[in-house]
């Protein structure tokens, strides 16, 4: 979502490389490409003002004058205030000292509101809690349904005792909820409301309604990353007719500019606490102000894709990994197990923007491959003789064409995944500075169990 900010960015700051003193004409022109560079990323006017001021008074100051690398003391600086435009802080959920903890989502219908719910049960059930989703969404049709689906997905109990489509009184279903969830020893309470095409005095009566009825801990209002500067101006007026504690932003993998999550923290004074980030239950997690400054600014996002790694990898394979990896050792058996994994933690696109010095590289493109494409990929794989996995040199023509004919597949989809697999091994090696055991590290080496 970033990337055009990114890119923009980038090319700002390369051109204060080199040099020894920055001088306020510098200095000035730097600050009218930031300001553009955030006025095109769709990020509001005012926020963008109080961003380029305060980056402004920074770079005039001592701060910079007296540093050894001007052009890195700026960078720093443009990173220091995203984080705080951002939210600053991280912001966790405030449980309730006796459960149940009641977490009521609120936003426009087509927000991703019901989904997100079951995103969130999910999470919190990974965290130890036992979530109850709650229907309380009765005028969209098959809303309730729909949250069946999501919660049965999301392996989370959903409360629905009305039908939906019309039927049943939300406050009602709310509160009874409460009662259910203590009579089931439920911890947290996920409260899904309706929501309506725009803000309108109904649906924030509604909205007012459950909450004095549930007096939730935390009312999360749900917004949709990509409608711009129009999520800015639904945030305010749900702070203003519902109040609400935090922010959700979904659809974040998309393709707009990024606005909205820019400009909602600074202007509402609300934090963005969660993030929904692709389509898939777990695609989502706590925002960090600090780390999506980073990936904005280039520089990578390595903590993030360290726990995505270890939710995803055991200790032991992740060293048996790592060891097949400095020692060579590296086979199509553990490239198959390998783009597995990054399936697993959201696709390598999404992985090489938390490397830093990766992202933009044009020989990552070699390596993109989809979650469609898997399955031809391990049909391949799994034609070949284990000698053929253990060393892929030895496949010849005639042994390409009898692996294409025994996985239904093309010849020269069997020599784009050896074309593949031999750019990952080549990327390994450059990483480990040559990999054997004698080798070095490189300038940064992978998180544990990511081979890629």
């Amino acid at each position: 979502m970033f990337a055009t900010l990114q890119d923009r960015l980038a090319a700002t700051f390369k051109n204060l490389r080199g040099k020894g003193r920055l001088s306020a004409d510098d200095i000035d022109a730097t600050m009218r490409e930031i300001r553009i560079a955030l006025l095109e990323a769709d990020v509001a006017l005012p926020a963008v003002r109080q961003f380029v001021a305060a980056v402004k008074e920074r770079a005039l100051g001592a701060e910079v004058s007296q540093a050894l690398n001007p052009a890195q003391q700026i960078i720093k600086i443009v990173n220091e205030e995203l984080v705080g435009i951002l939210g600053g802080e991280t912001r966790r959920l405030n449980l309730a000292k006796t459960p149940p903890t009641v977490i009521l989502l609120a936003g426009l219908q087509g927000s991703g509101k019901t989904t997100l719910a079951g995103k969130l049960a999910r999470w919190l059930a990974g965290q130890g809690h036992t979530p109850l989703l709650v229907a309380a969404d009765l005028q969209r049709p098959n809303a309730v349904t729909q949250l069946q689906v999501v919660g049965e997905r999301a392996r989370v109990p959903v409360f629905a005792p009305e039908p939906g489509n019309g039927v049943g009184d939300p406050v009602d279903v709310a509160r009874r909820s409460i009662a259910e969830a203590k009579r089931a020893q439920h911890d947290v309470v996920v409260v899904d409301t309706a929501g309506r095409l725009g803000i309108d005095e109904e649906m924030m009566r509604q909205a007012v309604d459950i909450r004095d009825a549930v007096s939730p801990d935390e009312t999360l209002f749900v917004v949709d990353a990509m409608i711009g500067q129009d999520a800015v101006a639904t945030a305010q007026a749900f702070l203003d007719g519902v109040g609400y504690d935090g922010v959700v932003l979904t659809k974040l993998d998309g393709d707009a500019r990024g606005g909205a999550a820019l400009s909602i923290a600074a202007l509402t004074g609300k934090p963005v606490m969660f993030a929904s980030t692709g389509e898939k239950l777990a695609d989502f997690d706590i925002f960090h102000p600090d780390r999506m400054a980073s990936r904005i600014l280039g520089m990578g996002d390595v903590l993030t894709l360290i726990e995505k790694a270890e939710a995803t990898v055991s200790k032991e394979e992740a060293e048996k990994q790592a060891r097949k990896i400095l020692d060579a050792a590296f086979t199509l058996e553990d490239f198959l197990s390998q783009m597995q994994q990054v399936r697993k933690m959201g696709g390598i696109g999404s992985l090489v923007k938390m490397l830093p010095g990766l992202p933009g590289m044009g020989r990552l493109s070699d390596l993109a491959i989809e979650d469609k494409d898997m399955v031809k990929l391990e049909a391949i794989i799994r034609s070949m003789t284990p000698v053929e996995r253990n060393d892929p040199r030895i496949i010849s023509g005639a042994r390409r064409a009898r692996i294409a004919r025994g996985s239904g597949t093309q010849v020269r989809d069997v020599n784009e995944l050896l074309k593949q697999f031999d750019a990952v091994r080549k990327m390994m090696k450059s990483m480990t500075k040559g990999g054997g055991k004698k080798g070095r590290r490189g300038a940064f080496s992978l998180p544990p169990g990511l081979g890629l």
